[in-house]
């Protein structure tokens, strides 16, 4: 069944953050079988406390397991160290049922 991975982040250097680990992930979430429904900044809290976190991502996967064998890869992880101390993230990870 479908899993998604919903990312939202509070950038603090959207240049650095784009040109580094933006830049970089997109193949890699390909990669593991995954595919991006939405990236994109300007998210509108309408309730709750991520105020700030306005840049969202949504990727799609076969399974949470496909989705889980991305996030604990060793080629994440390296891809992952780009975003330390540019972004601060919220991951969730949901199936489709």
């Amino acid at each position: 069944m479908p899993a998604y991975m919903i990312i939202a982040c509070r950038i603090h250097d959207r240049e650095k953050f784009i040109s580094g680990y933006g830049k970089a992930v997109p193949s890699l979430v390909e990669k593991f079988g995954g595919e991006y429904v939405v990236v994109a900044p300007g998210a509108e809290l309408l309730e709750g406390t991520l105020e700030g976190y306005g840049s969202i991502a949504i990727s799609r996967w076969p399974d949470k397991a496909a989705a889980r064998r991305f996030w604990n890869s060793d080629e994440y992880a390296e891809v992952k160290s780009l975003r330390e101390g540019l972004a601060d993230a919220e991951v969730l990870l949901v199936e489709d049922s």
